[in-house]
C-alpha cells in the first residue's frame, strides 16, 4: 500500500467507528457501513503488490496495470496508451533503468480519457528517463475521476527497471513514449501489467 493511502484508510475507518457508537441502531446502521466500505475500499484502491521483477536487458516493460488502448506513431516515435480502469492497480514502474533526466508537470482538465483530446488538455506529467539504449517517456495523464496524480521521482535519480515511479488516483491513461526503432510486442487491445509485461525491445 502507498503511504498517500493510510491517512485516507484512518479517516474511513475512525469514521466507521465513531458513526457505529453514536448511530448505530437498527435505524442507522447505514451510515457506518458506508464508512467501513470506504475504508476497505481505500486499502484496495491505494494496493501497492510486491512484484518479482524478472527483467530481460534489452525488453522495455508496461509502466502500467491496464489495457492498451491505442498504438501510434508521433513525431518519429511509438506512442503506446494505456488505459486503467478503476480496479486496476494504480501505481506506475520504471519501464527500463535508467536515470530521471526531466520532469515536467502540467495542469489541465479532466476529459475522459478514451476522449483523443485528453491527452492534450488533460493534466499530465511527463517524466523523461535517459537510458543507455535512449530515451523513454512516461506521461501520466489525469481522467474524469481521477483528480491527482503523484510522482515518486525526481531529476537526477536512477531508476531501476520495475521500480515504483508514481500514481495516479483513479481511472486515467499512462502514455509509453518510445523510438520508433523499437520493436512492439503488443497490440491494441491487450492487457498489461507494470514491470512485468515486456511490451517492446530495442
Amino acid at each position: 500500500m502507498v503511504k498517500e493511502g493510510i491517512y485516507w484508510f484512518l479517516v474511513f475507518f475512525v469514521l466507521a467507528i465513531l458513526s457505529l457508537k453514536f448511530f448505530g441502531s437498527s435505524t442507522f446502521y447505514l451510515l457506518p457501513s458506508v464508512f467501513f466500505l470506504l475504508s476497505i475500499f481505500v486499502l484496495y484502491f491505494f494496493r501497492n503488490p510486491e512484484r518479482k521483477i524478472e527483467y530481460e536487458v534489452n525488453k522495455i516493460y508496461s509502466p502500467a496495470d491496464g489495457r492498451i488502448m491505442e498504438i501510434e506513431e508521433k513525431d518519429g516515435n511509438r506512442v503506446i496508451k494505456i488505459f486503467m480502469n478503476v480496479f486496476d492497480c494504480h501505481v506506475q514502474r520504471s519501464p527500463f533503468k535508467g536515470i530521471v533526466e526531466r520532469i515536467e508537470y502540467k495542469k489541465g482538465k479532466f476529459l475522459p480519457a478514451y476522449k483523443k483530446e485528453a491527452e492534450n488538455l488533460n493534466e499530465q506529467n511527463l517524466i523523461e528517463f535517459k537510458t543507455i539504449k535512449g530515451k523513454i517517456l512516461v506521461k501520466q495523464i489525469a481522467g474524469i475521476l481521477a483528480r491527482r496524480i503523484s510522482c515518486f521521482v525526481k531529476e537526477g535519480q536512477e531508476v531501476n527497471t520495475g521500480e515504483v515511479i508514481g500514481m495516479i488516483k483513479l481511472g486515467s491513461q499512462v502514455d509509453l513514449i518510445l523510438p520508433y526503432s523499437a520493436k512492439l510486442y503488443v497490440k491494441e487491445g491487450d492487457k498489461v501489467f507494470a514491470g512485468k509485461t515486456p511490451v517492446a525491445e530495442w
